[in-house]
């Protein structure tokens, strides 16, 4: 049998880790939902940017969200299932062209470690409810947690309070 060189070595157990890694997050992928749509009543339900964040974990541009500059009082909820997902008390400034908030409400996102730019670990948040993409949450923010829930202002609807339900 031939002496296994460097170069193959290497060469294979890359080849291998990329599909194990594929494999488990494939898998990993699969959680159970409340609500759950096929791909097709997702498409006809939210608008094509909607769709593209919530569905396929996108991310609008900086500076380009209505909800970024929203200073009324009020709930910001899923733009997929209607899920209260911050209020506008937890809402703050943080320049970065985003919603961003230091507190999401009790039991409305749910978080998962993603292998970000070049390897760097990120927490993605998701609607507990429907799984859909709401953005990031990373850990310089405002006290009194620290956190800023950096949020895609099209994954959401803000609804004022006072206003119907």
């Amino acid at each position: 049998m031939d002496r296994i060189d460097r170069r193959h070595f290497l060469l294979g157990s890359t080849t291998l880790m990329a599909f194990g890694f594929g494999a488990r997050s494939a898998h990993a992928q699969a959680p159970a939902f409340e609500v759950t749509r096929s791909d097709a009543e997702w498409r006809r339900l939210l608008t094509p940017e909607q769709y593209a964040v919530l569905r396929k974990a996108g991310t609008e541009r900086a500076g380009t969200s209505p909800l970024d500059r929203e200073k009324r009082a009020g709930t910001f909820c899923c733009a997929g299932c209607d899920l209260a997902l911050f209020s506008s008390t937890a809402k703050y400034d943080s320049g970065t062209g985003w919603p961003s908030f230091w507190q999401p409400l009790d039991n409305a996102i749910a978080t998962k470690q993603e292998a970000g730019f070049l390897f760097m670990a990120q927490t993605e948040v998701h609607c507990r409810r429907c799984g859909g993409h709401l953005g990031h949450v990373f850990k310089d923010g405002p006290k009194p947690t620290g956190l800023r829930y950096c949020m895609n202002g099209v994954a959401m609807i803000f609804k004022p309070t006072g206003a119907g339900a």
